[in-house]
């Protein structure tokens, strides 16, 4: 794909778009002991600006880390204690988008994501689904999303030495996004 403009994706439209959050989702997994366990948070939300030009567009989301969910309520407990997340005092996660680029056949968002009070340049590797109208006749607009980011780049040090050697958690944390938006009217 060596240029993207309007024209050239069926549908598209300029404006300030909403996260349905009914249709969305923020899912994270990292490496523990010889495995991976998923999570993901469920209150979240963002908001896509389209330009005239759709590499000038921009996005904004932000995260509540109260809404951790790994299936497993000690665990999010121990989430959101100050060994991780620290909810009382970070009760959000953000990410500014600072540029949006054609990378190949995808798309890459450049952004800043701001954990625990530390602010780090993060890409999006996106997925671009389309645009359609659904059922109600709102214009809808579907992505797909993910990252890798070193947890400890963002003050996430807990970890527990293991008998055998190594660590509990890996360094890793890859995020992933499937988001729908709307189009406001």
């Amino acid at each position: 794909m060596s240029e993207i403009t309007a024209a050239s994706i069926p549908g598209y439209a300029t404006g300030t778009w909403q996260i349905d959050p009914a249709h969305s989702s923020v899912t994270f997994s990292i490496r523990h002991l010889v495995s991976k366990f998923r999570g993901q948070f469920t209150d979240f939300s963002a908001t896509l600006t389209t330009a005239d030009n759709p590499t000038d567009s921009s996005v904004k989301a932000t995260i509540q880390t109260a809404s951790i969910s790994t299936g497993n309520p000690d665990r999010d407990g121990h989430l959101k204690t100050p060994d991780f997340f620290d909810v009382e005092n970070n009760p959000t996660i953000e990410f500014v988008s600072t540029g949006v680029r054609v990378d190949g056949d995808d798309w890459a968002i450049d952004g800043e994501l701001t954990l625990l009070g530390v602010t780090k340049p993060v890409t999006l590797e996106a997925d671009f689904g389309g645009i359609t109208t659904d059922g109600y006749g709102r214009t809808v607009a579907g992505f797909e999303a993910e990252t890798k980011i070193k947890r400890e780049d963002f003050g996430l040090t807990w970890n527990t030495a293991l008998e055998t050697g190594g660590v509990l958690l890996g360094p890793e944390v890859k995020i992933n996004i499937e988001a729908e938006f709307t189009l406001d009217k």
